[in-house]
């Protein structure tokens, strides 16, 4: 495994175990998962699509895990993940005023943001590929910056929608409502730090982590109350997934360096300082 692929565990993991379960769902009920991938009835040969979309999952996921096969498996991913993403334009033209309709396209462009890296850190596309401002650096930095514009309208969502927020709250959680608010502008904020650069690497991971409870404290309890049933299923993994997603940018974002310009100042005024101190006394 080389050291650009261990750097990026155990996000890519998390991420195939997503596709995974979603492909085994989707081929088990032979549909697309529900409202996160909404592909219209009167798509023709849709149950086929279906079928095709969850074996793609299972083989892209899959291809993640191993060395030989991360490659072209993030290069397959990438475009299928900016197709998915489209999917949901025709209700954004349509419902661009519900903030419901921001909050779908919002989850699905976070999922992206994650496959985005993915492909910028080891798609190794080259430098005459058309493809190559969306991989490096640049593309790493932009995929970071589409995280923070995701998660803004899917915070925003927990406060335009306070009462449905609070119904998925744990029952033994006291306050269901604050929890619900606290959540809202925790997103927010950790969107506004990764577009603005104010902590960025705090914020992506307080996303990251936001996600990784709302999956165990919110899903994860509907899978045992109801294991034969299919949303509980496809929600939980979609939810695995976005959080794999937010993980893997959160890994990309690079610590802030210690060297930086105005922190030298300082440590250097602090250090003439203690000399000064020193030879006082």
């Amino acid at each position: 495994m080389t050291k650009m692929t261990r750097s990026q565990q155990p996000g890519i993991s998390l991420f195939a175990v997503g596709l995974l379960g979603l492909g085994v769902v989707t081929l088990i009920f032979g549909d697309f998962a529900l409202v996160w991938q909404p592909v219209a009835a009167w798509i023709p040969g849709r149950t086929a699509l279906a079928y095709l979309t969850g074996a793609l999952e299972l083989g892209v996921g899959a291809g993640l895990l191993f060395e030989s096969t991360v490659k072209w498996s993030v290069r397959v991913l990438f475009p299928g993940l900016v197709l998915w993403a489209l999917l949901k334009v025709p209700a954004m033209v349509v419902g661009w005023r519900i903030e419901g309709t921001w909050l779908g396209m919002g989850e699905l462009t976070l999922f992206l943001a994650g496959g985005w890296t993915l492909f910028a850190q080891l798609g190794e596309a080259s430098d005459e590929s058309p493809l190559a401002w969306l991989a490096g650096e640049r593309g790493t930095r932009l995929a970071q910056m589409l995280l923070g514009i995701s998660v803004i309208p899917i915070g925003l969502s927990h406060l335009v929608y306070g009462q449905v927020t609070a119904d998925y709250v744990p029952a033994w959680l006291p306050y269901r409502i604050g929890w619900a608010y606290l959540t809202g502008a925790g997103q927010m904020a950790s969107g506004l730090g990764l577009l603005f650069g104010v902590w960025r690497r705090v914020a992506a991971w307080a996303e990251t982590w936001m996600i990784a409870l709302f999956t165990l404290l919110v899903w994860a309890p509907t899978i045992f109350a109801a294991p034969q049933t299919r949303l509980p299923w496809t929600a939980f993994f979609i939810s695995w997934s976005f959080c794999a997603a937010a993980w893997v940018v959160a890994q990309s974002v690079v610590p802030q360096k210690a060297a930086e310009p105005g922190v030298v100042r300082i440590d250097a005024a602090m250090s003439s300082a203690s000399r000064t101190s020193s030879s006082r006394t």
